[in-house]
């Protein structure tokens, strides 16, 4: 015991580098995913006795990884009142009309949304935009996708929120004595790399690939949709009114068909005038669903009785089993429908829309549906062993009164940050007080849209950061690679930070590199006497603009998996554009830095 005591004592700083070997080991094989990898890093550092327990835990004080998880919050609420929703709306109504230049502004909207908003709820959005868009203009889907997830990538770099690796760069760089950074202090350097990567992408389009994706369905497989019918109730303001007219049509919901007096008309439709009683046979996703229920415009759905409103009770999400006796029969026939007073309002089938209205729809084993009525016929329902997985809907309606609400949050916390009123972790946090307070989004929502995965690995690896410091394992590199960056020039240390930090985001973890890299970096440049900001806003960029594999970037492993590409794709088309961005960003911050 005294020997191993005195091991650590002798090497202390040596056997702190063998422990963060290890680690990176493990990233690469992820046999353990990168936030059990950093967890027990940094407990072993513990137990080695590098890190004591008020050191750990002083992690906890950081704001970067607390301002991260309020942006989560900020950006659910945009979804929950409907704002990303109605505004992909507008894009696809731009793109029936005009759809090459809905191209570009699809780009610039994507980038802009990403700079403010955290890029992977914006890309998940985006996914089935880019299928429709790709049927609208022609081009393969393969050709946009790749580009979509590079530009919104893009997005995030050009301001202090719109990735958390930023965030987390300059809370540690504000921890070491540095000045805070600024909402806006790396847009200039991001606009240049944005720019060189749009361009990039131009010119080696061809290096995508154009084959059809073979697993996803038109929309990526991101989106379920059900089919469902809207009745005009008799006394309904919209009767006269011209379908094409009602304003609720477009990405969310699509016209299929119109019933009337037990006869179906697919064409010509916006003209036709509504009457009472008419059914109007669309397909929505569920959220959408649930908004028009709450909306009372139309009755939705079938029921055998027609006192049954849709209106009533709570909804239940359903799943046919196998062994349903009326498998092949119609869905108004289902023999639970004439038993309870309930109403069918929506039904899903993987992979293909059902029809040729609900009530029509011949039943399958796995059919999901979604059913309103009142708690006895609920509890009735979860007894029926025919059906699967009988529970409370999750799905919820939009509150687009509400949306003002949260873009007027959003933008207050930009503003503040940006004036330098306040820091943007305060500003945030002030954000999320104000949605939470008037309801644009529930609690327990605001908390499942904080990626919880992420905020664990932020604090555990910025634990292994301090235990590195404190062990002496950052001096000890330092030292190590001070001599060669001594005799090398002085703008080429911005492109060894970038390129360094590039090449290990492309394997490891963004947020985790950037913990690990911030305090090697900023000491560096101490010992180097040179200025440390535009080595961490090389750092910042480098850690997050990567896109030649799947895993570089947390969206690409999205856009891999939704347009069926092969590794080889990224490869190809990714290598040559983080070169292109890479040196714009770092020529521009010898420049201008």
């Amino acid at each position: 015991m005294h020997f191993i005591t005195a091991l650590l004592g002798i090497y202390r700083a040596e056997i702190g580098l063998i422990v963060l070997a290890c680690m990176f080991v493990a990233f690469v094989r992820e046999r353990y995913s990168p936030t059990v990898v950093a967890v027990v890093g940094a407990c072993v550092y513990g137990v080695l006795g590098m890190l004591n327990e008020k050191a750990m835990f002083s992690v906890f004080s950081n704001s970067a990884p607390l301002t991260v998880g309020a942006m989560f919050v900020l950006s659910g609420a945009l979804i929950r009142t409907g704002v990303i929703s109605r505004v992909a709306d507008l894009i696809m109504t731009r793109a029936q009309r005009h759809p090459r230049i809905a191209l570009a502004e699809v780009t610039l909207g994507t980038m802009l949304l990403s700079a403010f908003l955290n890029n992977t709820p914006v890309v998940v959005l985006m996914i089935p935009i880019m299928f429709k868009l790709a049927q609208a203009t022609g081009y393969p889907v393969k050709k946009l996708l790749i580009p979509m997830n590079t530009v919104a990538v893009l997005g995030g770099c050009l301001t202090l929120v719109g990735t958390s690796t930023n965030l987390v760069v300059a809370g540690i760089a504000a921890e070491q004595g540095m000045d805070r950074f600024g909402i806006f202090d790396i847009t200039p350097y991001g606009a240049v790399g944005a720019a060189a990567g749009i361009v990039a992408l131009l010119s080696l389009s061809f290096l995508l690939p154009s084959d059809p994706p073979s697993i996803a369905g038109e929309d990526g497989g991101a989106v379920q949709d059900y089919l469902t019918e809207l009745v005009v109730p008799q006394d309904s303001d919209d009767i006269g009114a011209e379908i094409g007219t009602l304003g609720i049509f477009g990405r969310s919901v699509r016209l299929l068909g119109l019933r009337r007096a037990g006869e179906i008309k697919r064409q010509d439709l916006e003209q036709e005038e509504l009457h009472s009683g008419d059914h109007l046979i669309v397909r929505a996703d569920g959220t959408t669903i649930m908004t028009l229920r709450e909306s009372g415009r139309f009755e939705l759905g079938v029921a055998a009785d027609s006192r049954t409103s849709a209106g009533e009770g709570t909804v239940v999400e359903a799943m046919i089993a196998p062994s349903h006796p009326s498998i092949g029969e119609r869905l108004l026939d289902i023999p639970f429908l004439h038993a309870l007073r309930v109403r069918i309002i929506g039904i899903h089938r993987a992979r293909h829309l059902p029809g040729p209205d609900l009530g029509d729809t011949r039943i399958r084993g796995a059919d999901r549906l979604l059913v309103a009525g009142g708690d006895d016929a609920m509890r009735a329902l979860k007894d029926n062993p025919h059906l699967i997985g009988v529970d409370v809907s999750r799905t919820r309606a939009f509150r687009p009164r509400k949306a003002w609400i949260a873009i007027a949050a959003m933008a207050g916390a930009v503003g503040l940050s940006a004036f330098d009123v306040v820091g943007i972790g305060l500003a945030a946090v002030i954000a999320v007080g104000l949605i939470l307070v008037t309801r644009c989004i529930d609690p327990e929502e605001a908390w499942g849209a904080i990626d919880g995965d992420t905020l664990i690995l932020i604090f555990a690896m910025l634990a292994v950061g301090l235990a590195l410091e404190q062990a002496g394992s950052v001096a000890l590199m330092v030292g190590w690679i001070t001599p060669l960056m001594q005799i090398a020039p002085a703008w080429s240390l911005v492109f060894i930070v970038y390129f360094a930090s590039l090449l290990l985001s492309e394997l490891l973890s963004n947020n985790a590199v950037a913990a690990l890299m911030t305090p090697i970096t900023i000491a560096l440049a101490h010992q180097l006497g040179t200025d440390p900001r535009p080595l961490v806003i090389a750092l910042m960029i480098g850690a997050s603009a990567c896109f030649a594999t799947p895993i570089g970037y947390q969206t690409n492993a999205l856009v891999y998996a939704a347009g069926d590409y092969r590794f080889a794709d990224f490869v190809r088309i990714g290598v040559p554009i983080n070169i292109i961005v890479g040196a714009a960003v770092c020529a521009a911050l010898v420049v201008l830095g």
